[in-house]
């Protein structure tokens, strides 16, 4: 039987990530309404996530590089030592010429989560421009990272992109794009490719990414690979033609997105974990409403391997 976990799981928190360590513990972190710091919470189960008493490890500048609008924080341990990858920005002032916001993306790294976190300063893609959403992963032997990230010359805010590591806060590679937007689903509001995230199952290798503007229309599209393909060659890659996750009126949810997997207690059971809105009528930027919630539901592979997410459960 599937674990079914409290709907929603943690009020408010978009963009969230659990990692379940080797000790067994759940590490949570998401953005904050806010967008000001970065927090951290930690419980032996995914439900006691909700009652854990968050971990303030890290504030925004005061001025300067990393002082405005911290995003998307991801929690990783990476070859014994654990790091955290953010987006942020020095201003909220967008882009003249690119028309979007001016992030860039740093990285935290501590040998304790409960100790002291240091900056390891910004991930450098060799490209000036809006990036983001940030995820790492490791793959015979190799580390990747992979991100989001604005081509001027492409339509749209961002597109998926993939480089080799050298270490957890430098690229070894050039980076190499995997996805832009190009269908309705990815276009009608604005066009998006975001938020990677890394699933594995047998002879596959999938990266999730979230799709469109961040309101109603917000869902998830698949990118697929095989795990012995090249994954920095951008042909190892297959793109679904529709969005496997997407709003359910039915349900009452709307804008799932932002997503990122884990285990069940069992060890098992595979989680998607993404924030979802209740209702479709945003006041004001659904950038700034606060009232993206994080969720956790269990899903399934169909059998030809591919992941099965179904569609957002009802609040409890």
């Amino acid at each position: 039987m599937k674990p079914i976990y409290p709907t929603p799981l943690i009020p408010q928190r978009a963009d969230p990530l659990i990692y379940r360590h080797t000790d067994g513990k759940y590490y949570f972190t998401a953005s904050v309404p806010a967008f000001d710091l970065i927090e951290l919470r930690i419980a032996d189960d995914i439900t006691g996530l909700a009652s854990a008493k968050p971990i303030v490890v890290w504030t925004k500048n005061e001025s300067g590089p990393a002082s405005q609008l911290i995003w998307a924080p991801e929690i990783h341990y990476v070859r014994g030592k654990w790091y955290i990858y953010f987006a942020a920005a020095h201003t909220r002032e967008g882009h003249h010429a690119h028309r979007t916001f001016q992030h860039r993306m740093y990285v935290l790294e501590a040998d304790d989560p409960n100790g002291q976190w240091v900056e390891k300063g910004e991930v450098q893609t060799g490209m000036e421009s809006f990036c983001l959403d940030a995820t790492v992963f490791e793959h015979n032997s190799k580390l990747y990272y992979c991100w989001a990230q604005k081509d001027p010359d492409i339509r749209g805010n961002s597109n998926i992109y993939i480089a080799e590591m050298e270490n957890p806060w430098t690229l070894k590679s050039k980076p190499v794009m995997l996805a832009k937007p190009e269908y309705d689903w990815e276009c009608s509001v604005i066009p998006v490719c975001e938020g990677p995230a890394i699933l594995k199952h047998k002879d596959k290798i999938f990266i999730a990414y979230s799709a469109n503007a961040t309101g109603i229309e917000y869902c998830v599209g698949l990118l697929t690979a095989n795990t012995d393909s090249d994954l920095l060659d951008a042909k190892s890659w297959t793109k679904s033609d529709k969005p496997v996750f997407g709003s359910c009126e039915q349900n009452g949810k709307y804008g799932p997105g932002h997503n990122s997997f884990t285990v069940a207690e069992d060890g098992v059971t595979p989680l998607i974990v993404f924030h979802v809105r209740d209702y479709t009528e945003i006041i004001g930027s659904p950038l700034d409403n606060p009232d993206r919630h994080t969720c956790v539901q269990a899903f399934g592979y169909d059998d030809t391997g591919y992941p099965v997410f179904g569609v957002p459960q009802k609040n409890d």
